[in-house]
């Protein structure tokens, strides 16, 4: 005899009225994101579809994987969702809305696409370029006249959020908490060069002497001039401008 206090009674109709009110599982259809206007694209995203498709080609081996479902996310709206990301620094949950799918799914396509790039930055950032060193002289003495210069470098301060060890070492002379960032590029604004490990505070020269490409500068293994500001030192291979020049 079954026991009304451990087992209940199935409610027949109340399954079958269950069954006709629970709603059809919609699936949105998936734009392509590529036929959009380059305009449009680059004021989401920062980039043209033609760089996009070019992330993709290089990306798309570390970011898809195989998956049964259906409807899964294609290895190039992964990627826009990480460029809209980094593009403006939005709640997770407000790029989710933007491009609708959870926050769940914007946070795994940060994760995977950033740690794919991680990946191939030393692939990607050589420096002083992938190309022959005389044509990055050329065209940087094409710009303003400056001979067997190879990059200009310069700091940059990456807000985070204050982190719980050594919270002081991240506030930097404008009072917030950032990542200096050391970057050189060459004529073409291609970035050649990255330094991301030191917190705010730490000043642009100090970054400098103590970064891998300072002493190969100073071993002489590179024939040509950095160009930077009052903040790093005037060095043979480091031009800076004159602190008080005359007029004339």
């Amino acid at each position: 005899m079954a026991c009304s206090v451990l087992e209940e009674p199935v409610d027949v109709e109340a399954q079958i009225l269950r069954r006709a009110l629970r709603r059809e599982r919609v699936i949105r259809a998936r734009l392509d994101i590529l036929s959009f206007p380059d305009d449009f694209l680059c004021e989401r995203y920062r980039f043209s579809a033609q760089s996009i498709s070019y992330l993709d080609n290089i990306l798309r081996p570390y970011i898809t994987h195989v998956t049964h479902r259906g409807h899964a996310l294609s290895s190039v709206h992964i990627i826009c969702i990480a460029l809209r990301f980094f593009a403006n620094g939005s709640f997770l949950y407000n790029i989710g809305d933007a491009e609708h799918v959870s926050k769940a799914t914007v946070c795994r396509a940060v994760r995977n696409v950033t740690v794919a790039l991680k990946r191939l930055l030393y692939t990607s950032v050589v420096f002083p370029g992938h190309r022959p060193t005389r044509f990055i002289k050329e065209g940087c003495h094409k710009i303003a006249g400056f001979p067997g210069v190879i990059g200009c470098i310069d700091g940059t301060h990456i807000p985070i959020i204050a982190p719980l060890v050594n919270e002081g070492d991240y506030v930097n002379r404008k009072s917030f908490h950032s990542i200096n960032v050391q970057i050189i590029c060459d004529a073409a604004n291609i970035i050649t060069n990255v330094e991301a490990k030191w917190p705010g505070s730490v000043h642009d020269s100090q970054i400098f002497r103590e970064c891998t490409l300072s002493t190969k500068f100073g071993h002489g293994e590179f024939t040509g001039y950095l160009l930077g500001d009052r903040g790093y030192p005037c060095l043979p291979y480091l031009l800076t401008p004159y602190p008080d020049p005359e007029p004339g």
